[in-house]
């Protein structure tokens, strides 16, 4: 009876892990999205930021110098909202990390339970009394 309960017990585990690293793996996919968006933002505000230089900047350096601020100002927005989302991305990464060395250890103490219950309860001529 106590060692099926340990069974029962390291495949809730095994069950828990697959949970987490099933988070995990969206957690860093999500973590992958974000840095590809601070790339495209990135190149999105190079583009816009040369298309007013060449329309503006010689022709018209007030309306250039308006612009530029414009853009600049939303693109540190989006950035700052991307760096937000980032962080919070990490911090779930480090939880779900942490989580998973927890259960990591309670497996291996389960495992060693169950190897000794296993031991005590059957001998190498025959079962224990």
């Amino acid at each position: 009876m106590a060692i099926s309960n340990l069974h029962e017990t390291l495949l809730m585990y095994t069950r828990r892990k697959a949970l987490i690293n099933d988070q995990l793996s969206t957690t860093m996919m999500d973590m992958l999205n974000s840095s590809k968006r601070t790339a495209e933002e990135q190149a999105k505000y190079n583009e816009e930021v040369s298309g007013v230089y060449y329309n503006y900047y010689e022709n018209d350096p007030d309306t250039y110098e308006l612009l530029t601020e414009q853009l600049e100002q939303e693109h540190e927005l989006a950035l700052a909202n991307l760096n937000s989302w980032e962080q919070e991305l990490e911090l779930e990464k480090n939880n779900l990390e942490t989580q998973l060395n927890e259960i990591n250890t309670f497996e291996a103490t389960w495992t060693k339970l169950l190897q000794t219950n296993i031991k005590s309860d059957f001998s190498y001529g025959g079962v224990q009394q």
